[in-house]
């Protein structure tokens, strides 16, 4: 935050656009289509220069669909102090973790956008590091449903970085969830799950006309059900995910290799997963899961704040012999207007 923020009263805007087919043809998740419109409005006050208070409304409205899908307040309080950012109520969620898809499912900005709970940020040159606590539902006296809570954090430390561009890095990511709570009238076992990846991450800035920079990384993933009733049909697994590629003038290329062995993860994207998540064969397991993914990413600055992004993902699956792929797009709008200085008694 910056000190000339100090006593401001700001407005803050930001508006989500997307659509993103999934054509798939698979027993693990099968297509569909995204396709919708979020904006989330916000007043934002600063007490001191250290110190951010938000209130606001997120929409959230499918197309094709008359009713909007969600409407919600926004709370939050951010205190900054050098390196050190705390926040209370809506957290920076989703894509803001920095987790690997096979953890965290790039879906959630879609679907599930908001994060609401505690969180810890800390960023130096070395270190990035994220700790947050997502209550996702609360249970009361008598409720005939489990209370649910995600938390995790991301660590990431950087090991080797000098003036010629290279970058070497090494991640660690935990990722638990917890259905349960003592106050429900139902009998449904307790559920905790944990995930965990770490490895090895090394960029090279080149600076070229048509190649900026190439990466590659390397995580290993497990899974662990510690539940005291097993519900899974997997109490471990593990994974290995590897990345290559670049970011060029017009666009960034990556591909991605995935091998699973009863890896689950429930906030983690569904085509990592070894159960499935589909509507005609919600029993059906696949032990080794086995991907060969390209992605092609790329954005388009519109103007001031907008932003067009476009993501191409065709894949091959090893175990069933077949090509599949999915496409999206997304307009992005953030902006932030000061609205007037407020005066102190």
């Amino acid at each position: 935050m910056r000190a000339e923020y100090d006593n401001q009263l700001r407005l803050a805007v930001q508006s989500f656009l997307f659509t993103k087919d999934n054509e798939y043809f698979n027993k693990i998740f099968e297509g569909r289509t995204y396709y919708g419109t979020q904006l989330a409005t916000r007043l934002a006050y600063f007490p001191s220069p250290k110190l951010r208070l938000e209130a606001g409304i997120f929409l959230y409205k499918d197309y094709g669909n008359p009713r909007m899908r969600q409407v919600q307040p926004l709370f939050t309080a951010i205190y900054q102090t050098g390196p050190h950012r705390i926040l209370f109520g809506n957290i920076d969620a989703h894509l803001n973790h920095n987790y690997i898809e096979p953890l965290f499912d790039f879906e959630r900005v879609m679907l599930n956008r908001l994060e609401e709970g505690m969180q810890y940020q800390y960023t130096t040159r070395r270190w990035d590091i994220d700790a947050w606590v997502d209550w996702q539902r609360q249970q009361y006296r008598f409720s005939d449903f489990q209370e649910r809570i995600a938390g995790g954090l991301v660590a990431d430390a950087a090991v080797v970085r000098d003036s010629s561009g290279w970058l070497v890095r090494v991640p660690f990511q935990f990722l638990a969830i917890h259905r349960g709570g003592q106050l429900d009238t139902i009998e449904t076992p307790l559920l905790t799950l944990f995930n965990f990846a770490s490895g090895l991450r090394v960029r090279k800035e080149v600076g070229r006309k048509f190649l900026h920079s190439w990466y590659a990384d390397a995580y290993g993933t497990l899974f662990h059900d510690y539940s005291f009733t097993r519900e899974l049909p997997y109490k471990n697994g593990r994974g290995l995910y590897l990345n290559l590629g670049a970011d060029t003038r017009f666009s960034k290329i990556q591909l991605s290799y995935w091998r699973g062995n009863g890896f689950i993860a429930p906030q983690g994207g569904p085509l990592y997963q070894s159960i499935s998540y589909t509507v005609r064969n919600p029993n059906y397991t696949e032990r080794n899961r086995h991907l060969l993914i390209l992605r092609l990413f790329s954005d388009y600055k519109l103007t001031d704040g907008l932003t067009l992004s476009t993501r191409f993902e065709p894949f091959y699956d090893f175990t069933n012999k077949q090509v599949e792929f999915s496409f999206g797009t997304y307009i992005n709008f953030n902006r932030e207007f000061r609205l007037t200085t407020l005066k102190r008694d």
